[in-house]
């Protein structure tokens, strides 16, 4: 099965919680009129995609209403996911670390699939045929550097790990520093993710940060938070967080398959401003792929994939 179809599989029940609702009131009403917009606006929002993406698409659904002099409310749906479509659009420049030497540190809470999107985010770098490195400075948790250098193995790349407990910026100075002596293109930095201490969080990350400054200025800096696709609003409250402690740069949306609040990924990168670069639907290390909002879009209201788009494959 192809990453579209595991995509829309994944996404099945957040279609149905969101999609067949939209269905309802596009068939439902005779007119487009203000209660047309109002019920719209009621099932995005509880379908997680958040009061100001909402706002943002109701907005720019009425705009393409009124420059086409649409009348009826079944020749909206079209403009409605064009709409979500624009909302959610990623920058080309979104991935310009993988043209320069980087690192990359992996940031969020316990449990969201850090490690895992560490080890999966190392295979896909290194089959673009990439020289990586990961860090293992999430020396809190125990066991998490053995689950990473798992993952390390299976992606084929070296790590650099400290003992349980061992102070993370110590494997930071290490990893940046054999980073460079090996002439690496990326280095991953897997995090702690405790967010319940954020004062000491904060001064760790602080100084993770002055060590690179100081030992590798050159180096092009992403900051990419990992939320779990499962929690809905909870995971937006979690990346507001972390961007109090850290200036994020982009979002890496885990366990979308099987998740009815898979409209929290519109609403995350409406309210942050901060892009979704990669979004997870599984546990293989294939699993994890570039965003793209189109497909994204297409996976979750079910839009066959048209015919152009299957010649070229």
């Amino acid at each position: 099965m192809g990453f579209f179809d595991r995509l829309k599989q994944g996404l099945t029940k957040t279609r149905d919680n969101i999609v067949s609702g939209i269905d309802a009131v596009f068939h439902g009403f005779s007119e487009i009129d203000d209660d047309f917009y109002e019920e719209l606006e009621e099932i995005l929002i509880m379908g997680d995609i958040g009061i100001n993406a909402t706002t943002d698409i109701i907005e720019r659904l009425k705009k393409s209403v009124k420059e086409q002099h649409l009348k009826q409310p079944s020749e909206c749906k079209e403009l409605l996911v064009q709409s979500i479509k624009e909302q959610m659009q990623v920058e080309e420049t979104a991935y310009d670390f993988e043209k320069k030497q980087s690192i990359i540190f992996i940031i969020g809470v316990n449990g969201v699939g850090k490690t895992t999107s560490v080890g999966k985010l190392a295979g896909i770098l290194k089959g673009q045929g990439k020289k990586v490195l990961i860090a293992a400075a999430d020396t809190f948790r125990a066991a998490a550097g053995d689950q990473l250098a798992e993952w390390a193995h299976r992606a084929g790349v070296d790590m650099i790990g400290g003992t349980d407990g061992a102070d993370p910026a110590s494997v930071i100075y290490d990893a940046v520093n054999a980073a460079k002596a090996r002439n690496v293109d990326v280095l991953l930095c897997d995090t702690a993710g405790r967010l319940h201490n954020k004062k000491n969080l904060m001064e760790e990350l602080k100084k993770m940060n002055r060590i690179i400054d100081r030992e590798f200025p050159d180096a092009h800096r992403e900051n990419l938070i990992v939320l779990d696709g499962t929690t809905g609003q909870n995971a937006l409250a979690q990346a507001k967080e972390f961007g109090e402690v850290a200036n994020l740069t982009g979002i890496i949306l885990t366990k979308m398959d099987g998740t009815a609040k898979g409209g929290i990924a519109v609403a995350i990168q409406s309210e942050l401003n901060v892009p979704v670069k990669y979004i997870g639907v599984g546990e293989t290390i294939d699993d994890l792929q570039k965003f793209d909002a189109d497909e994204f879009v297409d996976a979750l209201f079910d839009v066959k994939k048209d015919e152009s788009e299957t010649d070229e494959q």
